[in-house]
């Protein structure tokens, strides 16, 4: 059997070590260069120390030259930075990008959001890497390069996506309020991420529009049929290390449809999906049911005094948010089981 050699850029921080700890799971693809900035020349045990097999693995440079030799290269950089890197390599390479650089079809939207980089060269170049988007997976099998979505535009994409694809929604009236654990911002210094910050504290953040995941949410419902899409994104910092919880609305186009046809549509939408859990009827998604785990858990219904959609996802934004969800379109990319080295099983409590 092949086995692919595969280069993490980023290594040290937490969406490199879920990809690490991923892909020692993986029985096709053996780990390469771990690379990183500020922290080459340490070795992964003095930053992941969960992950055993790797303690003693230095920590090499982030450049063109030590992510060389390998089969396929993750990024797991900050947005910019990753664009750089991917431009030095060679066209032989699988490169799946865990930043944003890639993930936007128009560059100025890029430019809008997030301001510090000229993306015209690259932006919108890549395939999106969600497989459960309509057409996505043909997109992605074979393919070189990989565009990892956002952990926010993935939650509320999946919950939102059978009642955009099948009519039920106004794409134009779409609110998403969402709680997100602070591992999804990386693991920098900043006054907002403490633990005497965070700790029995819930806080919003970047409210008004501003949010860099807007666009992607949009052009993810646009590819689901969506014609002129609107969301208002309202994001929350909440005390839990990981986690996604994603509690979307939209106006139902007709006040006669009924949370027994909403289910209708989910359970068509989502039943050959390896990685998206609809849950029964009136059992709703919990983040700690999916932590550690490559699944989205999935529940919807109508609220009839609005005439609303209430549709809710929960996920890790590590794992289906981040890594596993690099490591899903990865095998397709490579012709492999789309569920190889990935598993639908939570750690709780």
């Amino acid at each position: 059997m092949t086995k692919y050699k595969a280069a993490v850029a980023g290594a040290t921080g937490y969406a490199g070590g879920e990809l690490l700890r991923l892909l020692l799971g993986h029985p096709d693809i053996e780990i390469g260069a771990v690379t990183a900035a500020k922290s080459a020349g340490s070795v992964i045990g003095e930053h992941h120390p969960h992950l055993v097999p790797l303690a003693d693995r230095m920590v090499e440079p982030t450049d063109a030259e030590h992510l060389a030799g390998h089969d396929i290269v993750f990024l797991a950089l900050p947005h910019g930075a990753s664009g750089e890197i991917a431009a030095q390599l060679g066209p032989e390479v699988l490169v799946v990008d865990c930043a944003a650089d890639h993930r936007l079809a128009d560059p100025a939207k890029w430019q809008q959001y997030y301001g510090s980089h000229d993306a015209s060269e690259w932006a919108g170049s890549w395939p999106y890497g969600l497989p459960e988007l309509p057409g996505q997976r043909d997109k992605l099998a074979g393919s070189k390069r990989i565009a990892v979505p956002g952990c926010n535009p993935t939650a509320s994409t999946l919950a939102l996506m059978p009642a955009v694809a099948a009519g039920l929604v106004d794409p134009g009236d779409i609110v998403v309020v969402l709680a997100t654990a602070p591992s999804g911002a990386g693991k920098k210094l900043a006054t907002t991420y403490l633990a005497s910050e965070i700790m029995g504290s819930a806080s919003p953040y970047q409210v008004g529009g501003i949010h860099r995941h807007t666009p992607e949410m949009e052009q993810n419902l646009i590819a689901c049929g969506a014609d002129d899409p609107h969301v208002s994104f309202t994001p929350m910092l909440v005390p839990m290390t990981r986690g996604i919880l994603a509690t979307c609305t939209a106006k139902l186009v007709d006040p006669a449809i009924t949370t027994e046809g909403v289910y209708a549509a989910y359970q068509k939408a989502y039943a050959p999906e390896p990685f998206v859990h609809l849950l029964p009827q009136g059992v709703w998604p919990q983040t700690q049911a999916t932590i550690g785990a490559n699944t989205a858990h999935i529940q919807a219904t109508v609220d009839e005094h609005t005439g609303r959609l209430v549709a809710i996802a929960a996920l890790d934004n590590l794992a289906k948010g981040t890594a596993g969800a690099a490591i899903q379109c990865t095998n397709l990319a490579l012709g492999l089981d789309e569920t190889t080295g990935l598993t639908t099983i939570g750690v709780a409590p």
